[in-house]
């Protein structure tokens, strides 16, 4: 774009957090009464790291390896999970981070076909770390 810096705005790495909060619906049931597959909330984390890579670099950079991944509870078609990540680690080019995954809404069929509850405690679904590199050339900060 003409007149524009070619420079991204850097954030600060240990203060950003990336959050994003989504309803999964019938079309991410993958199981018998209505479970959702676990790869879902990976899919989550991917779109997590892109947004953290583009506000640190400045690009949407690669998504390298998860170094651990613990699904703790199940998530159902109608649950609403948020999904948060941070960077934790800066190398050269790459950014190790760290991802968790959240219902906080749940489906309440039997109070009424749309009554739905707000959690006084989100429960943790999914954990993970992983790793993403943004190659040197590509690196706007």
């Amino acid at each position: 774009m003409s007149g524009e810096s070619d420079r991204a705005p850097r954030v600060d790495p240990g203060s950003y957090e990336s959050v994003i909060r989504l309803r999964m619906s019938s079309h991410d049931a993958h199981y018998g009464g209505g479970l959702v597959d676990g790869a879902r909330m990976l899919g989550l984390f991917g779109d997590v790291a892109t947004e953290l890579l583009v506000a640190f670099d400045g690009d949407e950079g690669l998504f390298v390896a998860y170094d651990s991944v613990e699904f703790t509870a199940p998530v159902y078609a109608g649950d609403y999970i948020e999904a948060r990540g941070r960077i934790t680690r800066v190398g050269n080019t790459s950014r190790a981070m760290e991802f968790e995954a959240r219902k906080v809404i749940v489906p309440r069929p039997d109070l009424a076909p749309s009554a739905a509850d707000l959690l006084a405690e989100p429960v943790v679904v999914c954990r993970a770390r992983g790793t993403c590199v943004v190659p040197a050339a590509l690196q706007r900060s």
